[in-house]
């Protein structure tokens, strides 16, 4: 047996047969499957949670900017020396540049939105055939219709206003803003009621809250911007290809422009959220660590459990190599099926992160993600397999090293010192 021992080779059968026998519930050794039990279960939320904290983090980015670039436009071009009386100009110059797929002048400025109720709201004037055409809006056309916006003189509003103001299709708004007629007394404020033709829902509360659309020529006349455009929002067919794109618009238009994208203009929140989601990681990475460390004084317990099996072993023949496998397998099997478990968990709550949302909602009475603090409608995830990949090798990496150490010492155990004092 002996020799048998010494001439096998690393990772042998009956290393993996001693190591598992270790993991397995004894009335004798309980107590350390137990601190085994919950290293794995450690483990295994610390994984699941990581990677859905990661899927809604990552499905805020893109449903974030998705929202917002989809009704805000990438590039925005404002007149900087004169009145952006030429913006048709501009249009035909920027749209032939290739890469652009839309360009929409509009004018928009703050205003306010009026019933028995008052709320601030930003109208933006547009063409029928440019709203038609606006990713954020054409879909999301709840009650009423587009057609015939340029001449039907009514207004687009976003869903959460007209509940807020309580409105429906057909029903009156009025729209007031400060800046109007100059009179002997002095600028007095314009008002113009309009009815409502369509209302839409984009997803974003905070957008749903807040847009009013009415068709340009209107907008240029309740604002006193006639023949004027405020600015020109510019689509692109492959978002990751603004900045050549933003190159060749700069050469194409021929007047000077103040140019800016939606990453400046959203620089900051979106800053915030990365910052947020690497945090996140750097936190729950620690509910990870502490289940490895449990790995550890799991190991510790069970080499001193086990000294007087380790010192016969080593009189049979076993090397020390052998021992250290014996209990780096004992211990990295616990990570591993923990790892395992944890991404087979964290994949289906990811996947269904929403359904469990209007499943706690009603079980609680509760509303856990008002739309009102966190800007959706709806509680988005999106997994990305290099964030599950990269959660799994970290996990991995950490349950091994835990193993090592504990592995070390029962190798360098002296038989003779272990059978003397058994």
């Amino acid at each position: 047996m002996m020799n048998t021992l010494k001439g096998t080779r690393p990772f042998a059968p009956f290393e993996w047969m001693i190591a598992f026998r270790y993991l397995r519930a004894r009335r004798k050794t309980s107590f350390v499957s137990v601190i085994a039990l919950f290293s794995f279960l450690g483990i295994t939320l610390g994984v699941a949670t990581l990677i859905v904290v990661m899927s809604v983090m990552n499905g805020f980015h893109k449903e974030l900017l998705d929202k917002i670039v989809g009704i805000n436009g990438h590039v925005f071009l404002q007149a900087t020396d004169t009145q952006f009386t030429d913006f048709d100009e501009v249009v035909k110059e920027v749209a032939a540049v290739p890469g652009v797929e839309l360009v929409v002048p509009m004018i928009e400025s703050p205003a306010a939105a009026s019933t028995s109720n008052m709320a601030f709201a930003l109208v933006r004037g547009i063409r029928e055939a440019d709203i038609k055409r606006l990713p954020g809006i054409a879909h999301n056309v709840k009650l009423g219709t587009l057609e015939g916006f340029d001449t039907a003189g009514g207004v687009a509003i976003g869903q959460r206003l007209a509940e807020n103001l309580g409105l429906r299709i057909g029903d009156k708004v009025k729209i007031l803003i400060a800046n109007g007629a100059q009179t002997p007394f002095g600028v007095t404020p314009r008002s113009k009621v309009y009815p409502v033709t369509a209302i839409f829902q984009i997803g974003m509360a905070e957008f749903d809250n807040l847009f009013v659309y009415m068709a340009l020529p209107e907008a240029q006349a309740f604002f006193n911007k006639d023949n004027e455009a405020s600015v020109i929002e510019i689509f692109l067919r492959v978002p990751e290809e603004l900045d050549s794109v933003r190159s060749k618009i700069d050469a194409a238009v021929m007047r000077p422009m103040i140019m800016t994208d939606w990453r400046e203009r959203n620089k900051t929140f979106f800053d915030a959220l990365n910052v947020e989601r690497n945090v996140m990681f750097i936190i729950l990475t620690l509910i990870v660590l502490v289940a490895a460390l449990n790995i550890v004084s799991g190991l510790i317990m069970l080499v001193k459990d086990k000294g007087r099996d380790v010192a016969i072993l080593r009189t049979m023949g076993a090397t020390q190599g052998g021992i250290m496998r014996i209990f780096l397998i004992t211990g990295a099997s616990i990570g591993i099926a923990g790892t395992f478990a944890g991404c087979l968990l964290g994949l289906l709550v990811a996947s269904n992160v929403e359904a469990l949302r209007q499943l706690l909602n009603r079980l609680l009475n509760a509303n856990l993600f008002p739309a009102e603090l966190y800007f959706l409608s709806r509680l988005p995830s999106v997994l990305e397999p290099r964030d599950v990949l990269a959660v799994a090798a970290m996990t991995l990496t950490l349950s091994v090293l835990a193993t090592i150490y504990p592995s070390w010492r029962a190798a360098k155990l002296d038989p003779v010192e272990a059978l003397r004092y058994e």
